[in-house]
C-alpha cells in the first residue's frame, strides 16, 4: 500500500505567493529600465530632424537649428564631441625636436593619425595636436593660447580650423589676426582654407555653405597679404580643380573620404611644412 506524502504545511501557499512576487520583481525591473531606456533618449543630443553642423555628421555632428544669419544655420554645442589632444610628455618632445603644432576640428581628428605618420616617413618631423570635432577658430587660438602660456611654441604652427566658422563668417578674421599675435612673426603659421557643401542639405543650405566658405576663405588670403609668416594652404583651390569636383575627395561635402581623400589633404600639409622649413 502506497503512503501519502504529506506536503509539509504552508507549503501550498507559498508556491503561488513566491511565483507571483516574482513576476512583479520582473515586472517592476522592466518598468525602471523603460524609464531609465527614455531617459536616455531625452538626454540624447541628436535630433533626427536636426542640421548637422559644418564639421560633422555622424559620430562628429551635433544639430544646429534654423538657417541662420548666414543661411547655414547655428552652430551647436561641441564640447563633448570627439577630440585627439596629445598628452604633456608628447608635446614638451615635439618642442624639444623643432616639430610641429596642430590646432584642428574633425577632420583633423579623423585625419592627424595619418597625417602624423606621413611627417615622420617624409621629413622626419614630429607633431603635437589638439583637434577637436565642432570647434570654431575662436576655440582653436584658445588652445593655441593655452599651449602657448603652458609649453612655448615651435617655429611651425597649422590651424586646421574654420570650417565651423561658416555659421558666422564674421568673427573669423579677428580670431586669425589673435591667433597671429600669439605666434609672433618669427614663427609660420600653416592655415588650411575651408571647402563645405553638406550634401544631405537642401540646395539652399549647399549654396550658403559654399558662399560662407568662400567668405572664410577671403578673410585668411586678406590676412596673408598683411603677413608674411601666414602661409595658407589651398584645400578649396585643390577640391575645386578636380574633374569631378569634390565629390571624390569628401564622403559628405565636409570630411575627406578616406584613403583618397585624407591622403590628399594630409600630402598639401606635409608639402607646405616642407616648403618653408
Amino acid at each position: 500500500m502506497l503512503q501519502q506524502v504529506r506536503r509539509p504545511s504552508g507549503s501550498s501557499a507559498r508556491g503561488p505567493r513566491a511565483f507571483f512576487g516574482s513576476l512583479v520583481a520582473i515586472l517592476v525591473t522592466l518598468v525602471v529600465l523603460a524609464i531609465l531606456g527614455g531617459l536616455f533618449v531625452v538626454l540624447e543630443p541628436r535630433t533626427k530632424n536636426a542640421d548637422t553642423t559644418a564639421d560633422g555628421t555622424g559620430a562628429y555632428s551635433m544639430p544646429t537649428q534654423g538657417s541662420g544669419l548666414y543661411g547655414s544655420g547655428t552652430l551647436g554645442p561641441w564640447q563633448n564631441l570627439l577630440r585627439r589632444i596629445s598628452p604633456e610628455d608628447q608635446i614638451r618632445d615635439v618642442l624639444a625636436f623643432d616639430g610641429v603644432f596642430m590646432f584642428g576640428d574633425s577632420i583633423a581628428v579623423q585625419d592627424s593619425a595619418a597625417l602624423e605618420r606621413l611627417l615622420a616617413d617624409r621629413t622626419g618631423d614630429s607633431i603635437a595636436f589638439h583637434d577637436w570635432s565642432g570647434q570654431p577658430a575662436s576655440a582653436a587660438v584658445d588652445a593655441l593660447e593655452e599651449w602657448s602660456h603652458d609649453y612655448g611654441l615651435p617655429r611651425r604652427i597649422v590651424m586646421a580650423v574654420g570650417t565651423n566658422d561658416i555659421f558666422d563668417p564674421p568673427a573669423f578674421a579677428a580670431q586669425v589676426e589673435r591667433a597671429l599675435r600669439i605666434a609672433g612673426p618669427n614663427r609660420t603659421v600653416y592655415w588650411v582654407n575651408v571647402y563645405a557643401s553638406r550634401t544631405k542639405q537642401p540646395p539652399a543650405v549647399r549654396d550658403a555653405d559654399l558662399a560662407n566658405s568662400a567668405w572664410i576663405n577671403q578673410q585668411l588670403a586678406e590676412a596673408a597679404a598683411r603677413h608674411p609668416n601666414l602661409k595658407i594652404i589651398d584645400w578649396a583651390g585643390f577640391l575645386q580643380a578636380q574633374p569631378n569636383r569634390p565629390a571624390e575627395y569628401l564622403r559628405d561635402g565636409v570630411h575627406t573620404s578616406e584613403p583618397l581623400g585624407r591622403s590628399a589633404r594630409n600630402e598639401l600639409i606635409a608639402e607646405a611644412l616642407s616648403t618653408h622649413r
